[in-house]
């Protein structure tokens, strides 16, 4: 203890103490840090936050250097500040080098604009997720058919960039998929990662159309190594679905002019006298959502994608 004392002592009592305080400020550049400083550390996070933080936490070390040089002349005040500085000036390059080299084509930059920036995604997240559909956007052309009824299996998640999807099922007409959706969400959500499917639906691009696409083993290595992009994309796939299963809504009637709410819960067991009952089966709950509902009449399109 009596080591530790002396020890705090000679730490605070050896150096002789201010006497006498200078009366006179110091000049404008020292203060002209110290703004740089204050405003510096409101920073915020990301790479530009950082371009921010760096940028004007070397000016103000620059300030300092030059300060250390001018008005008090000390090398070791000085030598510090300017080792600072060049810390702060090679970090901001580099951070400037990783936002070049973060770029995208006009259709995955007009993507995150739209659909990841403002759920606050960071351009490092999108970036992985770019290359995980090797960044690349793929044509259809008008009247081609992206999956076919009991046909295409279920191998991949595709999000539509530009024109309009046509869904049909036994050739009637379900809905429209639209810019910024889903080609085949209730398809994904239907099956489990070992699952493997067919779609029960036939889309067809009623005019050119560009979509993303993400095979479906190469999506879920991603997910495994990144647990917060799962979970973006769950969010992403349940709003879609759920976005279809309301314009859908309009669309449902039990005759005579009543329409059906297709959010209560009774959906699937509405009966008519001549539809025989169907039978619960371990498969109703994994089905896809877009198949229609037993017992519903004047249903000239179905599918509530849940």
């Amino acid at each position: 203890m009596g080591e530790n004392a002396s020890f705090w002592e000679s730490l605070i009592y050896a150096h002789p103490t201010c006497t006498t305080w200078k009366r006179e400020a110091e000049g404008s550049i020292y203060h002209l840090a110290s703004i740089l400083f204050v405003v510096g550390f409101m920073g915020g996070s990301g790479f530009f936050g950082l371009l921010y933080v760096f940028s004007l936490l070397g000016l103000g070390f620059l300030c300092s250097s030059v300060w250390a040089w001018l008005d008090v002349c000390a090398a070791d005040i000085f030598s510090w500040n300017f080792i600072l500085f060049a810390i702060c000036f090679v970090q901001f390059i580099y951070v400037t080098y990783q936002v070049r080299s973060v770029s995208f084509d006009r259709e995955f930059q007009e993507l995150y604009s739209s659909l990841f920036q403002p759920l606050g995604i960071s351009l490092t997240v999108y970036r992985k997720i770019v290359l995980c559909c090797d960044a690349e956007v793929v044509t259809l052309e008008k009247e081609h058919c992206y999956a076919m009824q009991g046909k295409t299996p279920i191998d991949k998640l595709s999000l539509l960039v530009s024109g309009r999807i046509r869904v049909t099922v036994d050739g009637e007409f379900l809905h429209y998929i639209f810019p910024l959706q889903f080609l085949d969400s209730p398809e994904w959500d239907s099956l489990r990662p070992t699952e493997e499917g067919i779609f029960q639906v036939t889309l067809t691009a009623e005019t050119d159309c560009r979509y993303v696409a993400w095979r479906r083993k190469k999506l879920y290595l991603l997910f495994a190594k990144h647990r917060f992009i799962s979970r973006l994309f769950s969010i992403l796939i349940g709003r879609d679905i759920a976005e279809k299963l309301y314009a859908l809504n309009d669309r449902v009637h039990m005759g005579k002019g009543f329409r059906y709410d297709i959010r209560l819960p009774n959906f699937y067991h509405v009966a008519l006298p001549e539809t025989p009952p169907v039978q619960p089966s371990h498969h109703l709950q994994r089905r896809s959502p877009r198949r229609k509902p037993v017992g519903v009449t004047n249903c000239s399109s179905l599918s509530p994608r849940s």
